[in-house]
């Protein structure tokens, strides 16, 4: 693996996965109501996904690092770490908490941004807590590229290193991207950013020239209601997304999707292999199509384990 170095000696509970992102406050709007300052954030929901497949997995240790204002609720900050998020590398910081707020509309494939006030977020430099520092899994969750590299730097994983980016990095900090993309094993980011990337309309085509271009093991694209096609060696995985008429609210799907990878590749060893690399994809399918049935973590959070594995076994059931 690109980020893999000797294994420490490692006292107490080993860091499973170390997700790196933003904490935030979400106002959104939809045809379906809306929801002010609701708890969100690239990190929380792909804390909170992976976290509920720690316990199936049984995994021992989750942690977040990003950086929260003088205005975080307690009760938010009780509700990470009652869900069993290690929060050490959560910082507290003069100011107030990163808010989005948007909208969607028609298909709801895509949000329209009204208002982004990054506060703290603006000025956060990621500090990797010694014991966070060889994590199984490090995932860089959507965040600028030069950050993502810094995580890199300050966390080596003992399995592999996973990163999530976004259409605005590939506009303003190309460059940087592709690098850090070439640091990963495994890169997840969707099927309009990948033609940006390659330069080309063709998603296959597309895919692989950003392959090549990062020489990533492990390529995950995803596609909104049209599901996802990974790419992994010379294997192709393609998956239709969980059928769901109830969309309430697609913001922290793609998140959610990618810390329930990062959980699933965490309870594994060695070399990923295309059956594993499968099976997670189907669980972070299901576990998405659970986010956006209500407006912020709401259904993430009430999600219980009967409830996503009769999700998962109809879904699987779909496929055969």
């Amino acid at each position: 693996m690109k980020r893999k170095g000797e294994v420490p000696s490692i006292v107490g509970r080993i860091m499973d996965v170390l997700i790196v992102g933003s904490v935030a406050y979400d106002s959104v709007v939809s045809p379906l109501g809306h929801v002010k300052d609701a708890l969100g954030g690239s990190a929380t929901y792909a804390g909170l996904a992976c976290s509920f497949h720690a316990k199936r997995l049984s995994l021992e240790q989750i942690g977040l690092v990003g950086v929260v204002g003088e205005d975080f609720a307690d009760a938010d900050r009780t509700l990470l770490a009652n869900s069993g998020l290690d929060l050490q590398g959560i910082e507290t910081a003069k100011g107030e908490t990163f808010r989005w707020a948007g909208s969607y509309h028609g298909t709801m494939a895509e949000a329209q941004t009204h208002e982004t006030h990054l506060n703290v977020f603006e000025h956060f430099e990621p500090k990797v807590p010694e014991s966070h520092q060889n994590p199984k899994i490090t995932f860089c969750a959507n965040l600028h590229p030069l950050l993502q590299s810094s995580v890199l730097h300050q966390a080596t994983p003992n399995r592999l290193s996973m990163l999530d980016s976004m259409n605005l990095w590939i506009d303003i900090a190309r460059d940087s991207l592709v690098e850090v993309m070439q640091k990963v094993d495994l890169v997840i980011i969707n099927d309009g950013e990948v033609r940006m990337l390659a330069d080309d309309e063709n998603l296959i085509r597309a895919a692989r020239k950003v392959i090549e271009m990062i020489g990533v093991q492990t390529l995950v694209v995803k596609r909104g209601e049209h599901g996802v096609i990974a790419f992994h060696g010379p294997d192709i995985i393609s998956l239709p997304a969980y059928p769901t008429e109830n969309v309430v609210d697609p913001t922290g799907c793609g998140d959610t999707f990618a810390g329930t990878i990062a959980a699933h590749l965490a309870s594994g060893n060695g070399e990923l292999t295309r059956d594993e690399l499968r099976h997670a994809l189907l669980s972070a399918t299901v576990s998405a199509s659970f986010t956006l049935e209500s407006f912020g973590i709401q259904s993430l959070h009430s999600m219980t384990q009967e409830m996503f594995q009769n999700r998962l076994e109809a879904f699987s059931h779909m496929l055969n």
